[in-house]
């Protein structure tokens, strides 16, 4: 009797804890387009959610390990950045990559310095001090992206994708402050790292970046050749590409995550099989990624250990976002003579989210005293830090006049699946009033030979492709086309759209 009391309670406790974190994720989604509008970051509800259902809360999760947060937190970045690569055009890359490079590294170790600076004069040990300079140090990935591309916001260019390029690349400063710090107080981690391994930031940069296009070039030519027995398998090839990319990378003694997010953008910004559907799916696996993350670092704070620091802690996360962040990024930018409504903007978004909470758990692992203050401490900055630029968001980007006016998307999907190369794609465009084809009749359109059109879409209406068919402003159009004939069909029908 003793070992069936055993099989029916362990797939209980296993079955309900599933049913608190799958209310928890659906609870999160169901909020996420409030969020949006107020613009906050979506992930920081999943944040508060992990709360209320930790050992503390109405869930009664108990989780306090620490090193388990911290590995699965890399594996969620990987993630989560690597659908970021997949959705970055080169072309973003190329305009941003001075701003960004500077922001992700002066701006890191500037912002360091002066939270380190104000939290000492909070009255705070210098060992603390420094240690939360360190691991406050860089934006984050999951909530840039969450705010600038899991909405309706749109921000005009440079500027987007200068914060998202800086918030792929900063990592790599943050980890390497705060491991040098934690090895400073608590010889037993690290034994010899000093603060000379600074200077290896650009090192890391440059062996990541090599080693994410490398494996990037290899794996869009693999996956052209391949020929794999079901569409499901693309997707896993790609994240076993992506793990790759980070393994290969980490240790090579480079940044894994940069590298993660090069190798994923050497093949997003390429011909792949299947590739619409491959995007889909990436950005599925990545909310996914940061709903759980968010979910397993809110179940290791404890509600009771937060009254304690809350003055500390709110008032740093408040000067961060109010001074450290905008100074520091500010004076980064002043080089290349930006306007000042982009300096203004690209200083006032500093999120912070998953990754100071993921290196918060270091100095707990480490065993460095009082490494318990010091991430509940770093909850407050990343709750305030969130909040505050977050809230401000949208009614800032229309002020400054920063919003760009896009389309919305069409009401169908129409894409086709392939296990190997064709000699052609599905391109989609929305007819404008002053392109060519506008109030044309199909049958009046003179084709290239492998150019065919195959469905219209106006507003919640799919339209047959028939000769008869008049394309008007505001139709979504549906285009085989073969390759090479790309250059004659915009020239019909304008500019190509990602659906």
């Amino acid at each position: 009797m003793p070992s069936l009391s055993l099989a029916i309670t362990e797939p209980m406790a296993t079955g309900l804890l599933l049913l608190v974190f799958g209310l928890l994720i659906a609870f999160s989604v169901l909020f996420t387009r409030a969020l949006d509008r107020m613009g906050i970051p979506v992930v920081l509800l999943f944040l508060v959610l992990g709360m209320l259902g930790g050992s503390e809360g109405l869930g009664g999760i108990v989780f306090d390990d620490y090193e388990l947060a911290f590995r699965f937190g890399t594996i969620a970045l990987v993630l989560i950045l690597f659908d970021g690569g997949l959705n970055t055009a080169h072309s973003s890359i190329r305009r941003s990559l001075a701003p960004a490079s500077l922001l992700a590294t002066a701006g890191v170790l500037g912002t360091a310095g002066m939270v380190a600076v104000l939290a000492r004069l909070m009255g705070l040990s210098w060992a603390q001090a420094l240690l939360i300079g360190a691991i406050v140090s860089s934006t984050d990935a999951a909530a840039v992206f969450a705010v600038l591309r899991g909405g309706s916001l749109r921000v005009k260019e440079p500027v987007r994708s200068t914060l998202e390029l800086e918030s792929c690349v900063n990592d790599p400063m943050a980890v390497i402050l705060t491991m040098t710090v934690v090895s400073t107080l608590g010889p037993a981690l690290g034994g010899g790292l000093t603060w000379h391994l600074a200077l290896t930031v650009p090192l890391q940069l440059l062996i990541g970046a090599v080693v994410g296009v490398g494996i990037g070039i290899g794996g869009r030519w693999l996956l052209n050749r391949a020929i794999l027995s079901t569409t499901g398998l693309y997707p896993v090839a790609t994240l076993a590409i992506a793990f790759l990319s980070f393994g290969v990378a980490t240790v090579s003694y480079g940044s894994g995550f940069l590298s993660v997010f090069a190798t994923a953008a050497v093949l997003g910004n390429g011909p792949l099989p299947y590739k619409m559907g491959l995007t889909r799916v990436h950005d599925a696996i990545a909310w996914f990624a940061q709903v759980s993350m968010f979910l397993m670092l809110g179940l290791l704070v404890f509600p009771s250990r937060l009254l304690d620091v809350a003055g500390v802690g709110l008032m740093l996360g408040l000067l961060l976002a109010v001074v450290a962040r905008p100074m520091v990024a500010a004076a980064c930018l002043l080089p290349f003579r930006w306007p000042l409504r982009h300096v203004l903007f690209t200083s006032w978004v500093g999120i912070r989210g998953a990754v100071p909470i993921v290196l918060a758990t270091i100095p707990i692992m480490a065993g460095i005293p009082g490494g318990d203050r010091v991430f509940d401490i770093v909850f407050f900055i990343v709750v305030v830090s969130a909040l505050v630029p977050g809230a401000s968001i949208v009614p800032l980007t229309r002020m400054l006049r920063l919003e760009t006016r896009t389309p919305p998307p069409p009401a169908a999907m129409l894409e086709m699946h392939s296990l190997r190369r064709l000699n052609g794609d599905i391109h989609i465009y929305r007819i404008h009033e002053t392109v060519a084809v506008s109030g044309a009749h199909l049958r009046e359109i003179e084709f290239p030979e492998g150019v065919s059109v195959l469905l219209v879409i106006r507003g919640d209406t799919l339209i047959p492709a028939r000769g008869s068919t008049r394309l008007a402003p505001g139709d979504f159009v549906y285009v085989f086309c073969a390759h090479g004939d790309e250059g004659r069909v915009g020239l019909l029908f304008g500019e190509n759209i990602e659906a």
